[in-house]
């Protein structure tokens, strides 16, 4: 990756490159106009929001058969990448893991540092660039805020950076959540994204699929947003921030019945108690944000009810026969999403025809 003299300087210390506005870092996660490292939603704009869909779409088509899975499969038959998941997970892990497979890239993976040399004492820096010395890319799950933006910092300073890629940094950004869930909003309206009302609901102050969705849907027209929470809950002051001033109309309220009615689509998450401070999670009553079976005679009939999942009790499991909730597709669609995302940085999405 080139690199001017000037960036290299002006970014050779961590603490400063971190408080800089995120648009001020964004050309230093790109290459030759290109993202190349997704670490934030803010990195997707419309247009290619909309070449990923498509492109996912295209990938979809054409692995259909043996002959189209085969073609798909030599795309990046040439690339491996390290899944590096500190933090636990199924869906975001297998999701990559697949999507990795569909375009023939070779995995390697480590899921608990107590099997790598941290245990030790090597720094979590030094342990990624060593990964870096086997593969082509790495996608991170870690625990602390800012890391997985750190690493690849860090990588685009030496002689040899792979692209990373953010699969969830502490309560931060989960980028690629957010990618998949637009993909589901733009299948489930039939690629008419604009003049819609997103409900969001639960623990928002702690759900970084909230805050990244959030970011996502300053691309599309006229969307405005009504986050559902328990007072100690509510969405974060910066997002906030953000939608005041791209002049995106919000409301917050702790009355789930009140607006459920005007959604186009309801996006209902779990409570965050993993990052728990003495118990705060078990003083709340969450039973007034859950979705039961009697509200879907509430909810338009073009509404979708979306999870990123795991849930708890926040859906109903009889809702799932409705075909309004589109939670199992959500995650279905991760994996084609992370698929065309992985083409695009990789320069071959121009070989998947749509």
């Amino acid at each position: 990756m080139k690199r001017t003299l000037e960036m290299t300087r002006v970014n050779a210390n961590w603490g400063e490159f971190y408080k800089k506005d995120i648009s001020e870092k964004l050309p230093f996660f790109t290459k030759e106009g290109r993202l190349y490292d997704c670490l934030f939603a803010q990195q997707f704009n419309r247009r290619l929001l909309t070449h990923l869909f498509k492109t996912a779409d295209a990938l979809r088509d054409i692995t259909q058969n043996k002959e189209g899975m085969d073609y798909a499969g030599g795309l990046l038959s040439h690339i491996r990448a390290m899944l590096y998941f500190v933090q636990p997970s199924t869906r975001t892990f297998l999701s990559f893991l697949n999507a990795c497979h569909i375009l023939g890239i070779r995995t390697s993976e480590i899921r608990d540092t107590s099997t790598s040399s941290e245990v030790k004492g090597e720094s979590p820096e030094d342990t990624v660039r060593t990964f870096s010395s086997y593969v082509d890319m790495i996608i991170m799950r870690h625990p602390t805020p800012g890391f997985v933006e750190k690493t690849a910092w860090l990588m685009n300073r030496t002689d040899r950076p792979v692209p990373i890629i953010n699969g969830g940094s502490g309560k931060d950004q989960h980028p690629t959540q957010a990618l998949l869930d637009t993909y589901t909003l733009y299948r489930s309206f039939n690629g008419d994204m604009d003049n819609k009302k997103i409900v969001m609901v639960g623990d928002l102050k702690r759900g970084r699929t909230v805050r990244s969705l959030t970011y996502l849907m300053r691309n599309f027209k006229n969307i405005s947003l009504v986050f559902v929470s328990p007072e100690q809950f509510r969405m974060e002051p910066d997002i906030l921030e953000f939608l005041k001033r791209h002049n995106m109309p919000f409301m917050e309220t702790a009355d789930f019945m009140s607006v459920m009615g005007e959604a186009d689509a309801i996006y209902m998450t779990r409570i965050q108690d993993e990052h728990d401070n003495a118990g705060e999670s078990k003083k709340v009553d969450y039973s007034p944000f859950h979705f039961k079976a009697e509200h879907l005679k509430l909810i338009k009939k073009t509404c979708v009810i979306m999870h990123p999942l795991p849930r708890r009790h926040e859906i109903e499991v009889t809702v799932d026969e409705d075909p309004r909730a589109v939670f199992w597709r959500q995650e279905r669609n991760g994996m084609w999403a992370r698929a065309a995302l992985m083409a695009y940085i990789f320069d071959v999405d121009k070989k998947i025809k749509y």
